[in-house]
């Protein structure tokens, strides 16, 4: 309701001038369908001049061809709110509401009529549409990878080889060509995917990573492609989209693409080739807007050669090659990455747990086979096990189920006692280096082997043995 008192500016004209202003079309009428107003809108729409309008009665614009029918007839005659689509004279249809006006003892007073081209209100739902499309396209996207997957961690990178790294992939992001991105397992393949997505120009849009060895091979088509409804026994009734549906517009990671089958690789390179996809038991082909990134552990020149990995795919694939390092061969980030873990864990289980220097040091001089995700797992496990807030690594720790026991020790010694002599200091040297002579024999002279089971680093091995 208006309130003349708060608007005291509003005068008459002003008001007739917002009558005169508004975009759509307005026309006011008495109960027999008489125009009284009707604004410049309003009169456009019929193609006549404001004086051929005002004044003369609906009915006879109808007859004179102005519109094919009039809401507002229809709103007199059943007293009620009634909207309709009008043709006027040009061909243009407009979407037309009349409204009537009653007094106290409900007799029709005024009807007034609001008129909108079709077209913008067929454009307001096509958006609508499109609203409603990308609200379920990133349900979709939360209910594949989870909730908690939401949140990202950025790579850390102390080391020069690292921030090199990050350099290439920020450029790398700016583009939409395909990545590939190679290294060892668990050196954080995905958490550079993910960077790449989050500096590039789709950040607003989804990042799907998919583990292409998780997926089952009778699961895979329909996975990537979606499928119909009724595609197959035991499919969804109302069809399911698929990967490449899910992450439109955004990207799409493929993480052990090595592992696809041979006859899963000629549809995605199908589709990386034409944009095109048909979901299972659909006739139709669906554009697809999807940024790939591929990540492999593996060697694919060799899968190519040897027949398991198709040639084309590959080269379309490997566009640009991004080569993460081990850890072992970034030290400066083995530190920030274990303290980066502990506040992550922290915060997980409400804990105040710190790193003894030891512990810190010993991270340093370890190799790492695992990289940056046996990493994860050590502090993991020291936080969960320790019973203390200042963690201290042991040997066990880092290299479970390691056959570098108490027993195998002690057995070494009672074989020195046997056949030694001497002062204490002297048999505790001879024992550690037969002990280190054993472990060498067993690992077959590999220096960087045998230090990881006697949890020293290489350089102190090599500093004993020159001893």
């Amino acid at each position: 309701m208006i309130s003349y008192e708060r608007m005291p500016e509003v005068s008459l004209i002003n008001l007739e001038k917002i009558f005169e202003a508004s975009y759509d079309g307005i026309m006011v009428t008495d109960k027999f369908g008489n125009i009284l107003l009707a604004n410049p809108a309003a009169v456009k729409f019929m193609e006549k001049l404001t004086d051929e309008v005002v004044g003369a009665n609906v009915q006879d614009i109808v007859k004179k061809g102005g519109t094919d029918r009039s809401t507002t007839m229809e709103a007199i005659q059943k007293r009620a709110t009634f909207t309709g689509l009008v043709t006027v004279s040009s061909g243009e249809k407009v979407m037309s509401t009349s409204i009537p006006l009653l007094d106290e003892n409900g007799e029709i007073i005024l009807v007034v009529t609001n008129v909108r081209p079709r077209d913008l209100i067929d454009q307001y739902i096509d958006e609508l549409e499109k609203e409603r499309e990308n609200a379920q396209r990133y349900k979709n996207a939360v209910d594949y990878i989870g909730k908690n997957y939401l949140a990202r961690r950025e790579p850390i990178a102390k080391s020069r080889k690292m921030q090199q790294v990050l350099q290439t992939a920020k450029k790398i992001a700016q583009t939409d060509s395909t990545v590939l991105i190679l290294g060892e397992t668990g050196t954080g393949k995905e958490v550079i995917s993910n960077y790449i997505h989050s500096q590039s120009h789709r950040n607003k849009e989804p990042f799907i990573p998919v583990n292409c060895a998780a997926i089952p091979y009778e699961l895979m088509e329909s996975e990537f492609f979606g499928y119909e409804r009724g595609a197959f026994s035991g499919a969804n009734a109302r069809g399911k989209p698929g990967l490449f549906e899910i992450a439109n517009n955004g990207t799409l990671f493929l993480d052990e693409i090595g592992e696809l089958p041979l006859g899963l690789q000629s549809k995605l390179l199908r589709v990386l080739e034409s944009g095109e996809f048909k979901r299972v038991g659909g006739t139709s082909s669906q554009k697809t807007n999807v940024r790939l990134l591929a990540a492999t552990n593996k060697n694919l020149r060799d899968m190519v050669k040897e027949k398991v990995f198709r040639e084309d795919l590959y080269y379309r694939l490997n566009v640009i090659p991004l080569v993460l390092p081990p850890l072992h061969e970034r030290p400066e980030d083995v530190e920030a990455l274990a303290q980066s873990f502990l506040e992550e864990l922290n915060r997980k289980y409400n804990y105040k747990k710190r790193f003894a220097i030891i512990t810190l040091q010993a991270f340093r001089q370890y190799e790492w086979p695992g990289n940056v995700r046996e990493l994860r797992n050590v502090v993991e496990r020291l936080v969960i096990t320790s019973a203390s807030d200042e963690l201290l690594l042991t040997h066990e720790l880092l290299n479970p189920g390691n056959d570098v026991t108490a027993e195998a020790k002690a057995d070494v010694a009672n074989q020195v006692a046997l056949e030694y002599n001497g002062d204490l200091k002297s048999f505790m040297k001879k024992i550690e280096h037969t002990y280190i002579e054993r472990v060498l024999k067993e690992c077959n002279g590999k220096i960087a082997q045998a230090a990881r089971r006697l949890g020293i680093h290489r350089t102190l091995l090599y500093r004993k043995l020159g001893k």
